[in-house]
């Protein structure tokens, strides 16, 4: 049976579904899952709820789908439920902040460094207008953002007027009246994003965002518009802005996180034979959520929120797509370093990348993240290889560098690499062997990793300790920039050369989660001796690639003119599921952005991700075993 992105689910499936079919319900709510994740992310600008009420959403399109009588208005009547589960949220926390204190709501308040704009443009690579585009919806009234949410998808192809309208429950010209009203929120919206983002800022714009936490809001956007409106420098802002339709169109959704498993939502209606329960009954509350299964805590909260680096593209056969919504997979290859018996905090285990299929896989977020666990994972065993490689030229230079983590034949490996530096994203480096050609750089991974034993290791280990590792994903060491300010004092009195929080994305953006960081540090009078950054590339074409990871660079090093180093980076595609380039594409990049990086003035160290690589997987790894390089592994041994 055929459905497209526009009509939606074949009437057929929906019938079946309606008539108690388990395969075709399950079908169902992983089709369902992409559309619906979308409205709710964009409508809730992001907020820890997302997850919730997406799976509130689900949960009532089941348990009504028998009262549905017309199976072609499937996916109207299901966009009518979600827009009506936002609005029941939203009066929900309009109600909850009436009656609570403000530090209460704290909690509630979305880190803008994490908002679906952030994930959109993460996970979609975005050029720049389409960027100003995705960065100017975090400014827009919390009506428009609910009609965003549709209108987006309306210009993407996968919405039509008439259910915009309908699900608004408006006709549909006032629904183009509304549109109207909220693209001329947009396009002001845009020139305030150009206009904080210029270099140099125009003076008196600088001065009236001077009492301004870096949060965009509605009253912000009022007062930087009027001020763009009568200002000279800032009047050219709006020059060369292309309409929004046009730079929208054709965007793909953005991937769902896999922490929103639509198997969950089955297990509340369907019982063990796989039947749909009545439609009315509870079924019993939601499932445990959150890394300790804690429903409704703070971590828990956190697991299923709008995370880049953990999501999924669900679509094909029910049985792949309910797989695909559930499978926690990771960019890391193997198993990871143990943890110094000091530390509290064990350091990042990698988990196995998933294998191709037709089928988008889930991802992970491409830094490690810690694990309760106190064994490490068996490392993979290498499969023999029936053709031998030429020999490579090894080169070494101070630049390069590796990401490590423990495998077999690890230490030969790192040896075999020609890498002039590495690190294991921890102060220590169990079950690696430091080579004479190379050099060991400690990293304080996350706030419970700032102890004294953990910093006493670190001045054991060289000039040189790397600050949190992505402290703006939920998945990684998931700091506030206060949080992080109020411990950098310890990582200074260490006395190394101190590399910023390595963020995840969105170092050159201002407001963004380094630019409140560095802002904040230089108000204190702290050090920050050089920016630390990680870059994946989802554009497997080797000059449009490096042009992209080189322009990033630089409009990092414009912003704050310190060096750089990146710490993280690869082709790696995570805009539908994780999709990597053939072994090829990867060695070609790998040999164009070395001498690239190598060319850079400001660019001090970058680390490729990573040594290690499952030989039976895709992956953008350097080594399968010791001996064994990969066609990037090759590369990068030859790379000077």
């Amino acid at each position: 049976m055929t459905e497209n992105h526009r009509s939606g689910p074949d009437p057929g499936v929906v019938t079946a579904a309606r008539a108690g079919d388990g395969a075709a319900l399950e079908h169902l709510v992983a089709a369902s899952l992409p559309l619906v994740y979308n409205i709710v992310g964009r409508a809730l600008n992001g907020h820890a709820d997302v997850d919730d009420v997406v799976q509130e959403t689900l949960l009532r399109m089941v348990r009504g789908l028998e009262k549905l009588r017309d199976p072609s208005a499937f996916r109207s009547w299901l966009v009518a439920i979600t827009i009506r589960q936002v609005r029941n949220r939203e009066q929900s926390r309009a109600t909850d902040r009436d009656r609570r204190a403000h530090l209460d709501d704290a909690e509630t308040i979305t880190d803008p460094a994490l908002d679906f704009a952030g994930l959109t443009i993460l996970r979609l690579g975005l050029t720049e207008q389409r960027r100003e585009v995705a960065e100017a919806t975090r400014w827009l009234d919390p009506d428009d953002q609910e009609l965003l949410s549709l209108w987006w998808l309306e210009e993407t192809g996968d919405l039509e007027r008439a259910e915009l309208a309908g699900a608004l429950g408006l006709s549909d010209r006032h629904a183009a009246v509304r549109v109207q009203r909220m693209k001329k929120q947009m396009e002001v919206s845009r020139c305030v994003v150009r206009g904080l983002a210029a270099d140099p800022r125009c003076a008196e714009l600088d001065g009236i965002a001077a009492p301004w936490d870096g949060t965009p809001s509605p009253l912000w956007r009022k007062r930087f518009g009027r001020h763009i409106r009568s200002c000279g420098v800032c009047a050219g802002l709006d020059r060369g802005l292309l309409p929004m339709d046009r730079l929208l169109s054709g965007l793909p959704l953005v991937a769902v996180p896999a922490g929103l498993d639509p198997a969950r939502v089955l297990a509340q209606v369907t019982g063990p034979t796989g039947a749909t329960g009545s439609g009315g009954s509870g079924g019993g509350g939601r499932p445990p959520r959150g890394r300790h299964g804690r429903v409704g805590s703070r971590a828990g909260k956190r697991v299923g929120r709008r995370l880049a680096g953990r999501q999924a593209v669900v679509g094909g056969s029910a049985a792949v797509a309910v797989v695909a919504a559930v499978a926690l997979v990771a960019a890391r290859m193997t198993a990871g370093p143990s943890a110094p018996a000091a530390d509290p905090v064990p350091p990042p285990t990698p988990v196995a990348v998933a294998s191709p299929s037709p089928s988008p896989s889930p991802t992970h977020s491409a830094s490690p993240s810690p694990t309760r666990s106190a064994s490490p994972k068996p490392s993979v065993k290498p499969a023999p290889s029936k053709h031998t490689a030429a020999p490579v030229q090894v080169a070494s230079g101070a630049k390069k560098g590796v990401g490590v983590w423990t495998f077999d034949g690890v230490s030969q490996a790192l040896a075999a690499s020609g890498a002039g530096w590495y690190y294991t994203w921890n102060t220590q480096h169990q079950g690696v062997t430091t080579p004479s050609s190379a050099s060991f750089v400690p990293m304080i991974w996350g706030a419970a990793s700032v102890t004294d034993a953990a910093l006493a290791q670190a001045r054991t280990e060289g000039p040189y300790l790397l600050g949190f590792n992505e402290p703006d994903m939920a998945q990684q060491s998931n700091m506030t920039v206060d949080q992080a300010l109020g411990l950098w004092p310890e990582l200074m009195a260490a006395g190394k050369v101190l590399g910023s929080p390595a963020v995840a994305y969105g170092g050159d953006t201002a407001g963004g989660w380094l630019d409140r960081f560095m802002s904040g540090a230089k108000a204190k009078g702290y050090r920050v001796d050089f920016i630390t950054l990680h870059w994946y590339g989802g554009d497997f074409r080797t000059p449009q690639a490096v042009q992209q990871l080189t322009s990033y660079l630089a409009a990092v090093y414009a912003r704050y003119h310190k060096p750089i180093w990146l710490t993280e980076y690869a082709l790696i595609d995570f805009s539908q599921g994780t999709r990597f380039p053939s072994a090829q594409q990867q060695a070609d990049f790998v040999t164009a952005s070395t001498k690239a990086l190598d060319a850079l003035p400001y660019v001090q160290r970058y680390a490729w991700f990573g040594l290690g690589a499952d030989p039976a997987k895709p992956s953008s790894g350097l080594f399968t075993s010791g001996t064994a390089a990969t066609a990037a592994g090759r590369a990068f041994q030859a790379a000077r």
